[in-house]
């Protein structure tokens, strides 16, 4: 063997950073995700104009006015494509009226979807449905949040990460199937200031049972135990929805 030949042999394999999920027991992937950034602002006297721009500009999304500040907005806009976040997006919050608004940093979030690895269907999982729950017009009030998870948690044996993560799955599908609460859930792995790991959003008709969501997890084993940080929140009721 030259050593041309040994130095290919050794190469590392390419890598494969796509979702994976499984279908018929087989391993499926998709290098296709859903990315979401959220904004807040202050100073906002009419979020009509607000949502007026964000439409003309053609942003997929939604604005909540916030339940917590008289003058406060928030703004969640979806795309595959991350740079429309620094492209479309940068330019509409850089003209009237959001250039008179007040941005409020601490809010900020961007995420993107992501499989977990048993998911049958990818497309469903990481395009349509987070776009269904985050635009379904009967969906009237929002709570978006990060969260930082304790880096001990990635030291626990995979069956005990699995159960852990399970009990959350389960507390959100009973809220899920009563028609109560959606949750959107994105990783934000080095893409957050804070050093958070995810983003949820729960949406719902109503907004008692998104705070009893938050209250039950308080008592779950990933929020008791193995997480270092919640928040802030946003507490929001829906203004404006808008499929691209």
């Amino acid at each position: 063997m030259n050593t041309t030949t040994a130095r290919k042999n050794s190469a590392p394999a390419p890598l494969d950073l796509s979702e994976k999920g499984m279908s018929h027991g087989e391993v499926t992937s998709l290098d296709r995700r859903l990315f979401m950034k959220f904004t807040a602002f202050g100073a906002c006297l009419d979020a009509r104009d607000a949502a007026d721009a964000l439409e003309a500009a053609g942003i997929e999304g939604a604005l909540y006015v916030d339940a917590n500040d008289p003058a406060g907005i928030g703004v969640i806009a979806a795309h595959e494509d991350p740079g429309h976040f620094v492209g479309r997006l940068r330019t509409v919050f850089q003209n009237p009226p959001f250039q008179r608004f007040e941005h409020k940093p601490e809010f900020d979030m961007l995420g993107r979807s992501y499989s977990i690895g048993y998911e049958p269907d990818l497309e469903d999982t990481l395009l349509i449905k987070p776009r269904q729950k985050l635009l379904n017009p009967d969906f009237a009030w929002a709570v978006w949040y990060p969260l930082q998870r304790s880096k001990k948690f990635q030291t626990l044996p995979a069956d005990h990460q699995r159960r852990i993560l399970a009990e959350h799955g389960t507390l959100a599908k009973r809220y899920g199937v009563a028609g109560y609460a959606a949750d959107i859930r994105l990783a934000c792995h080095g893409l957050d200031r804070n050093d958070n790991d995810f983003i949820i959003g729960l949406v719902g008709p109503e907004l008692h049972p998104l705070s009893a969501v938050v209250q039950e997890m308080r008592k779950t084993e990933q929020t008791s135990q193995y997480l270092d940080s919640l928040g802030p929140f946003f507490v929001g009721r829906t203004f404006w929805q808008h499929q691209a």
